[in-house]
């Protein structure tokens, strides 16, 4: 059924309004528009909804047009219909209920479904200020005399038992209920007495019951029914089930387990006074783990979190004030530094947040304002100096702020490791020798500039996504990304400034004009690979074209950037990758800005969103062998179109083993097939044929 013709001119200014008002942080219904096919809707009011009066009014199509809204009147309850506001979070929770009972509808009550509506009318719910409207939510109720749930339905569910524990069908062979089945020794239903005529012929296998058989080639089920003398070197010990479709795990009963925490106390391994080796937590001198908050693969803020020696990490926790701890975990802390007795202190420095709405979003209103204040940390930087598998050096940045003790709200707190050499001068390390390595920064330099050392960046969002709170971060080799911000735009802006506004800062993201093809490139040498940007279709700023007649419309304004970065294998060191950059091309592109007004047109301000994206491209180094005769033909042998590979028979002497070195996989081979010669010298068959020759 259709709308009334009003209703589509109302639900376009509606929709319009709910969409443009989240930007601006106005007050607004989620969703702005509702199609009622049930006796209750909800929605969500959002935005400032301090000091707001929420009415109900039941529009009435008068002259093919509906009545403008009017604020002045308000009222919760208009006939059949009845309004509930519920205040939550930042929110307020808005029901709109019919009270009239469907079943009067219908004359015949066991009819069935009607072919026309019960009730078809328009709602109008208004949020209001002082008589002022600043946001509607339109409900177009369709509701039919069946639709609502006015019978109960059966509440009776089949019980499936958990297949890991019980299979879902014991005893495949009961096929009579109620009566016992000859042959079928695991039927409930057959007594002791019957059971024992045919105890000597029941079904075997899984039709009689035996849904979990043994596994033939199970250590124990070959010493029962006796194997050859070879066959306890390759039986196995443990085997999964197939038929339950799930891992077996036994018939013992699990035990208790001790928590997480109990496990890492009492079995701490201490290795540090031997040094460091890649991947080894930091200890302190208290024989405990150095923690910093890290986020887990869950995307959960793990608080004790140890370090890693040569792992760097840069993460951001989100957490609530309110279940925030004050605490300063560099404090007295001696950290051992991988030789025998020696310790290392770290080295803090305090500075002060300047900007809380970077951090702190979501603020409630304190209910205890008082003098009373605490610090908390938004920012730690931590900075470790190595020294083949030792520490030298701790250097550590603290950044915090002075909330009040009764501050509500969330916080994003960022943590920072990096490994620096205590050969280097500054942080800028290497990003592989000589290839890139994944996840490190993509090394850049600006010819232009006396300090010519930096480097690539996305932004990084911050509070309400503003470009002016956003900083930046670096680009990581090997990752593609896409990141965006908001710039405050006004109704008569000018279209000029915003394209040079715009340009600047994509610009500010792209310093640099060349990029290092290998990640060990030094920069005091511009010959030393380095790459010059390719900048296509810079944007002239200076050239206006066509200006549109009326104000709010800006066409041919930069709003993404796109970042192109081409890669490719260069070659191997000890069996590694080497991978370097070939390429690197920034491109602009433009969109025609257009002011968004909602039911009226005023010079508030608009956000207007840019973006940047970097994808790296891989290049193969040399064309990739064409198949032969023989493989396109006998397809069997192409591991790529069957679940059998013969190629890979003897996958850990192959090339296509990664998961060790190649010359361990030879000796353990080699072992192997000395343990099987031996078996086979010692087995029944071989002493037989050697006593016929003696």
């Amino acid at each position: 059924m259709r709308l009334p013709r009003p209703v589509p001119l109302l639900l376009g200014f509606l929709l319009l309004q709910g969409v443009l008002s989240p930007l601006r942080g106005d007050l607004v219904f989620v969703p702005p528009f509702i199609r009622m096919s049930g006796p209750a809707v909800s929605a969500s009011l959002v935005g400032g909804t301090e000091d707001v009066t929420v009415s109900l009014t039941l529009l009435q199509d008068e002259m093919g047009l509906f009545p403008v809204p009017d604020c002045r009147v308000l009222s919760n309850e208009t006939g059949n219909w009845s309004l509930t506001v519920t205040p939550s979070m930042n929110s307020l929770e808005v029901t709109v209920r019919l009270k009239r009972d469907l079943q009067s509808c219908s004359s015949n009550e066991t009819a069935s479904f009607s072919e026309s509506p019960c009730i078809v009318q328009t709602l109008l719910v208004s949020a209001s200020h002082n008589s002022s409207c600043l946001a509607h939510l339109l409900i177009q109720a369709e509701i039919y005399a069946n639709s609502s749930l006015a019978h109960n339905a059966s509440e009776n569910m089949t019980v499936i038992p958990n297949q890991v524990y019980q299979p879902l069908g014991p005893c495949p062979c009961n096929l009579t209920a109620g009566a016992c089945d000859v042959r079928c020794c695991c039927d409930q239903e057959c007594s002791s007495n019957l059971t024992a005529l045919f105890r000597e012929s029941c079904f075997p296998g899984i039709f009689g019951g035996d849904v979990n058989p043994p596994f033939d080639q199970l250590c124990s089920v070959q010493k029962a029914r006796g194997g050859p003398d070879w066959f306890p070197f390759l039986c196995v010990q443990l085997a999964n089930s197939p038929f339950l479709g799930y891992f077996y795990h036994g018939s013992v009963s699990p035990g208790h387990h001790a928590s997480f925490d109990v496990y890492l106390h009492t079995d701490l391994k201490d290795f540090s006074d031997f040094g460091y080796k890649q991947g080894d937590p930091v200890m302190t001198v208290d024989k405990a783990y150095f923690t910093i908050p890290q986020v887990s693969l869950a995307g959960q803020c793990m608080q004790n979190a140890p370090v890693a020696f040569l792992q760097n990490f840069d993460v951001q926790c989100v957490t609530n004030l309110e279940i925030l701890p004050e605490q300063d975990r560099t404090i007295n802390v001696k950290i051992k530094n991988g030789a025998m007795g020696g310790i290392v202190t770290p080295k803090v420095v305090y500075e002060e947040a300047t900007d809380l709405d970077r951090f702190i979003t979501n603020t409630e209103t304190l209910l205890n304002s008082g003098p009373a204040t605490r610090n908390v940390n938004v920012e730690e930087h931590y900075i470790f100096r190595w020294n083949n598998n030792t520490i030298s050096e701790i250097d550590v940045k603290i950044i915090r702020a002075e909330i009040n003790v009764h501050q509500k709200g969330i916080m994003t707190q960022r943590f920072s490791v990096k490994f620096l050499s205590s050969n280097s001068g500054t942080e800028m390390e290497s990003s592989g020798n000589p290839g890139y390595q994944l996840g490190k920064p993509v090394r850049a330099l600006n010819t232009n500039r006396i300090d010519n050392v930096t480097t690539l960046h996305l932004w990084q969002s911050a509070g309400r996504g503003l470009c002016t709170s956003a900083t930046l971060k670096p680009i990581l080799f090997g990752e593609n990304a896409l990141s965006g911000c908001l710039l405050e735009v006004g109704l008569n802006e000018n279209c000029t400034q915003l394209r040079e506004n715009s340009v600047e800062l994509l610009d500010s993201l792209i310093k640099a004009t060349h990029v290092a093809m290998r990640g060990n490139s030094h920069y005091n040498d511009l010959s030393d690979d380095w790459l010059e940007i390719i900048r296509a279709d810079a944007p002239n700023t200076g050239a206006d074209p066509a200006v549109s007649s009326s104000n709010g419309v800006c066409p041919d304004v930069p709003a993404q950037l796109s970042i192109r970065i081409l890669f490719s294998d260069a070659g191997a060191v000890e069996g590694i990758t080497q991978q370097e950059i070939l390429g690197v091309e920034t491109r602009l592109s433009s969109v025609t800005w257009q002011y968004q007004c909602g039911l009226t047109c005023e010079d508030n301000a608009d956000l207007f969103p840019i973006s940047a994206s970097v994808q790296f491209i891989k290049i193969p180094a040399q064309l990739p062998c064409p198949l032969t005769r023989f493989q396109i033909n006998f397809t069997e042998y192409d591991c790529n179109r069957n679940e059998v590979c013969w190629p890979q028979l003897l996958y850990p002497l192959t090339r296509y083993y990664q998961g060790e070195p190649y010359g361990q996989c030879v000796a353990k081979s080699l072992f192997l097939v000395s343990f099987i010669i031996l078996a086979v010298f010692l087995s029944n068959p071989w002493t037989r044929i050697c006593k016929a020759h003696s």
